[in-house]
């Protein structure tokens, strides 16, 4: 079944809705945004969940072995298979999301807001995923004039445990309402475990599903009305991933 993430929450009453609907992750954005939120408001919005996931340590089972780290497949595999051991400890997790921010400040930001896991959506290397004190989506982007192979040939395994496939469109990294090709999301799908985000909606959200088979699909700008969450188009971005699952 697809997972869902729904980013860009910005008061408690947003993350306990978006786990009402359903997401299996919330997103909250530290990086420069119209969206971004300071640590306060995301330490709020933390609480509003209850305990994070290091409060679960003991219970969640020993990291899966991930195999060789030159062999992107099996890689990406078993981040996926460790993520979903996380969540059936708890279940929304949080996510923080930066981009071409300082690491120290990255780690910093996520230790006292308390979120679970961290979204690198800036212009990271990859190395930089092991100095996170949190297991780390890395997001590639996508531009219109890459083909399959071009988002592909940047990933690299042994660093981040996810990948996510985003537009380049946009003032930011990432949020900017933008498809790209989902034929190149398609054929990356094929080959490991992806997060796809760019321009999703309820409406279109069903046919990504279809055609991509994603194993997260993560969505902000599409479930807002005047710049603010709108729980009703959460709870219908997720119903159409459901219906698109069961058909």
């Amino acid at each position: 079944m697809t997972l869902v993430k729904i980013c860009g929450n910005r008061t408690p009453e947003d993350v306990i809705a978006a786990a009402a609907a359903g997401a299996d992750f919330v997103g909250m954005v530290f990086a420069e945004s119209k969206r971004q939120i300071d640590v306060t408001e995301a330490q709020a919005m933390v609480r509003a969940l209850g305990a994070s996931l290091s409060e679960y340590e003991l219970r969640i089972p020993p990291p899966v072995q991930m195999q060789a780290a030159e062999e992107i497949e099996p890689w990406f595999q078993g981040g996926s298979s460790l993520i979903e051991s996380y969540l059936r400890e708890k279940r929304p997790l949080t996510v923080g999301v930066f981009a071409n921010q300082e690491v120290d400040q990255v780690n910093e930001l996520a230790e006292e807001a308390g979120v679970d896991l961290v979204q690198l959506s800036g212009h990271e290397s990859w190395e930089d995923c092991l100095r996170i004190t949190r297991q780390v989506i890395q997001v590639v982007h996508v531009s219109s004039f890459d083909s399959p192979s071009d988002p592909f040939s940047k990933m690299e395994p042994g660093f981040s445990v996810a990948v996510g496939l985003d537009s380049v469109a946009g003032p930011y990294q990432g949020g900017s309402g933008h498809t790209f090709d989902w034929e190149i999301a398609r054929q990356i799908a094929d080959r490991i475990p992806i997060m796809l985000a760019g321009g999703l909606t309820p409406e279109n959200v069903g046919e990504a599903v279809r055609v991509v088979e994603p194993w997260i699909v993560d969505v902000s700008s599409g479930t807002e009305t005047d710049g603010r969450k709108d729980h009703d188009l959460g709870r219908a971005f997720i119903n159409a991933v459901d219906q698109a699952d069961a058909e």
